[in-house]
């Protein structure tokens, strides 16, 4: 079912469409391990800044808790977050200084006002506990809804990057009618409220399983972001700091469908991918080289 594969490049649909045509070969999606019986649903993971350790949280229904796996996928750490619910955690990053940051904006029903990005002391697998350091809350521009029209449900999110002293998120589309639009915004990564800043209005081809985004990383040269969808990666380049609409967008296919729910750079050629288990797929951690 995996194999090698060359792809055209997915045309940008925006405000100031650009593309990238030429075709690219990728690596198959490798089966790393599958992850332990008790992540069962994996919403994010991250790398330790010593990339020794995989950082990993569940979203909502499950314990405010970051578990710690080694390389060969056992869980070697589980870290109750102590003061922080999990209201909805879905994606969990660290930034250049090895600081982890958790995304608690699950929205599914787009009808959220306690919107927060969460920074913990998180350093090593050997805590008994961590505890969140800064709250960044926010609130969608535009948004004046909770929740809006079925027609407009632009509001959920499942993915974020840091950058440069800002938080980039990228929501998830659950709209009747999907067309694969997305949204991006910028909070700035400080404590406080804040009203998140809508720098860019994108859009995926595809169906749900298509353009769904789940969970996003950046390289560490900070111009190559990657979205993840069930079916596809997508990546993101020739973006500014305050400004995503000429972005180009290059689609590419992993082959394999599946509830994947978090990817992270190993490094800026490798990705690191999860999903979750559901029925006899997934549970697994996958590397794909770009």
């Amino acid at each position: 079912m995996l194999r090698f594969f060359i792809l055209p490049a997915l045309f940008l649909l925006s405000c100031n469409p650009k593309a990238q045509n030429s075709p690219v070969k990728n690596d198959e999606l490798k089966i790393q391990f599958a992850l332990p019986k008790k992540l069962k649903e994996v919403s994010g993971i991250t790398l330790s800044k010593d990339k020794k350790t995989i950082w990993a949280i569940e979203d909502r229904g499950n314990k405010n808790a970051v578990y710690g796996l080694n390389e060969d996928g056992q869980m070697v750490a589980k870290i109750p977050v102590e003061n922080s619910e999990n209201t909805d955690w879905e994606d969990i990053i660290s930034d250049q200084q090895g600081n982890i940051y958790i995304g608690d904006f699950g929205n599914n029903d787009n009808d959220r006002k306690d919107l927060a990005i969460l920074k913990t002391d998180l350093k090593d697998v050997n805590q008994a506990t961590t505890k969140v350091i800064q709250t960044t809350k926010f609130h969608y521009q535009g948004q004046t809804d909770f929740p809006p029209k079925k027609s407009n449900l632009l509001y959920d999110c499942e993915a974020f990057v840091e950058m440069n002293g800002n938080f980039y998120l990228f929501t998830k589309n659950r709209s009747k009618g999907f067309d694969g639009t997305f949204l991006v915004f910028q909070v700035p990564n400080k404590e406080g409220d804040f009203e998140a800043k809508l720098i860019g209005k994108l859009q995926l081809q595809g169906g749900y399983n298509d353009a769904a985004i789940t969970s996003a990383t950046i390289n560490s040269t900070k111009d190559k972001i990657v979205l993840l969808t069930h079916k596809n990666i997508h990546v993101l380049t020739g973006f500014t700091a305050n400004d995503f609409n000429a972005a180009k967008i290059q689609k590419i296919p992993l082959n394999h469908n599946s509830q994947k729910e978090a990817i992270v750079f190993q490094d800026d050629k490798t990705l690191i991918i999860a999903d979750e288990k559901a029925k006899n797929e997934g549970g697994n951690v996958y590397r794909f080289s770009l």
